[in-house]
């Protein structure tokens, strides 16, 4: 239990350490736009934004496990449905 413990806060203090490495793609993007053509102008823009990169990491991450939990019961269901039938 206490390795865990220190595993965790560990794993959070690294990824607090290394949080604008991480930065999103869609800025690195948008710099390089800029860069590249100055007068470039968005042609669209996002109906809502999150009010904080917290948030928005947060729905990023739980989209991901949303994923992950429906690709990992598929799998699951049809490795289950493989060995009834053998």
């Amino acid at each position: 239990m206490r390795f865990f413990l220190l595993l965790t806060i560990l794993l959070l203090l690294l990824a607090k350490v290394t949080a604008e490495e991480w930065a999103g793609a869609d800025e690195q993007a948008e710099e390089l736009i800029k860069e590249i053509h100055p007068n470039y102008e968005p042609w669209f823009s996002p109906i809502w934004e999150p009010p904080s990169g917290e948030i928005e990491s947060f729905l990023f991450s739980l989209q991901a496990a949303i994923g992950a939990s429906i690709i990992g019961y598929i799998l699951g269901y049809y490795r289950g449905k493989n060995a009834q039938n053998t």
